[in-house]
């Protein structure tokens, strides 16, 4: 009997103490400073705000519906006595191209977000994709969390190799300088590109670029990127960015820090696009415009023919606050060298330009909005890649596509160890 009962005793303590250890185990694997969540949480309570809906987006996002006055760009005392632009004075006038070459095409319905699937933003709201504490966690710190890395920017007037490839980020694309601009418009093909490690990311955007390429660049940007350290998935999404100082202390994504206000309650920052084309299928592009508008000096941008996002205010910017020296289009990715060897991140498509429509990614009917506040075709259109073998470009003009390129790759290959 007394063994029966010391058996007994012996199973429980033994229950006991892998209980404890299965929950030592679990707290380790998930144990954050106390510091790092304090300050997650702040960061949290600043990025999101009090939400008038909550709409849950199938792909996993949560879009928070907040009244137009509480986004985060008003946390800033810069913005105080700012009164909301509801719409620009002024839309850039110039030729609209069609769209006859992808229509032929079977080009489907126009692209979308897929938390409208769930429901809209109520009028005087906005639509914020809501950052979780995971999102938080991902950074290396939270003082980087939603910024790019400084000197990122491709610089095609760099005849220096070391200097081409310092950062990590390799580009292809095309650009036009020398002249004043005051904007840039083109339709983006929209791909979903496989990513290789999470801290990489590939993107599609223009750039509006003002100032020398050292600590002062000024730089407002906007296309679609996969970020999975961003994001937390290799989902294709719509993105802005801005920063005063070549991306040191000012900027950020989306609507992640003070800076860019948005006015418009259908369209999420940050927040998936779809449909994406397929290699050798149905093909999707995106149309997007950036314009300073004359009367009041903001940078606007538009989404597509029927939605004004909202603007980057002027005085955010230095170079900037009266125009753009460089105009780039195309793309970019993160190279981290994995096991030494070059990314296999792909840019765009993942395939060559050379290829062409329905394989290639191209941008079609780039155009510039020049001092008289009409959009026109560039002249002394120039490329740029830092490694044609990774990532190329390659330019061509067409009635129906205007000036367009197509550009990227695979990454690593047997030309691009």
């Amino acid at each position: 009997m007394a063994a029966d009962v010391s058996s007994r005793r012996w199973v429980v303590w033994l229950l006991l103490t892998m209980a404890i250890c299965l929950s030592c185990a679990e707290a380790g694997r998930g144990q954050v400073p106390a510091k790092r969540r304090l300050e997650v949480q702040r960061q949290l309570r600043r990025l999101n705000k009090r939400a008038v809906r909550s709409i849950k987006s199938p792909d996993g996002d949560i879009i928070d519906c907040v009244h137009i006055s509480h986004q985060p760009a008003f946390d800033h005392p810069s913005f105080k006595n700012h009164t909301i632009q509801m719409r620009p004075a002024f839309h850039p006038e110039g030729l609209q191209f069609g769209d006859s070459k992808v229509a032929s095409q079977k080009r489907t319905p126009p692209l979308s977000q897929p938390w409208h699937q769930h429901g809209r933003c109520p009028k005087n709201t906005i639509p914020i994709r809501r950052t979780r504490r995971k999102d938080a966690l991902r950074a290396s710190s939270i003082s980087k969390y939603g910024r790019k890395k400084h000197k990122s920017i491709p610089n095609p007037l760099s005849v220096d190799p070391d200097l081409l490839n310092e950062s990590g980020h390799q580009h292809a694309i095309s650009y036009v300088e020398g002249d004043t601009y005051y904007g840039a418009k083109a339709t983006i093909n929209v791909w979903e590109p496989k990513i290789q490690q999470a801290n990489e990311f590939s993107l599609s955007q223009l750039w509006i670029l003002g100032g020398s390429f050292g600590e002062d660049l000024n730089s407002i940007e906007a296309g679609w990127q996969v970020s999975p350290d961003l994001y937390g998935d290799n989902n294709t999404r719509l993105f802005t960015y801005w920063t005063s100082d070549s991306y040191q202390a000012t900027g950020c994504y989306n609507l992640l820090c003070s800076g860019f206000i948005q006015i418009s309650s259908e369209i999420a920052m940050g927040a998936t696009i779809y449909p994406i084309s397929r290699y050798g299928g149905s093909q999707y592009d995106i149309s997007i415009l950036v314009w300073k508008d004359p009367r009041e000096g903001h940078w606007w941008m538009q989404f597509g023919n029927d939605y004004v996002l909202g603007y980057w205010p002027s005085f955010l910017f230095s170079y900037l606050a009266d125009s753009a020296s460089m105009i780039e289009w195309g793309g970019e990715v993160v190279n981290s060298e994995p096991d030494g060897e070059h990314t296999s991140t792909a840019m765009g498509s993942g395939h060559f330009p050379g290829e062409g429509f329905g394989k290639a990614s191209y941008f079609r009917n780039i155009q510039i909005v020049d001092d008289s506040n009409k959009l026109r075709t560039p002249t002394g259109v120039g490329t740029f890649t830092e490694r044609s073998s990774c990532y190329d470009v390659r330019i061509g003009d067409g009635d129906q596509w205007g000036h367009y390129f197509y550009y990227g790759g695979p990454g690593r290959n047997s030309n691009c160890p």
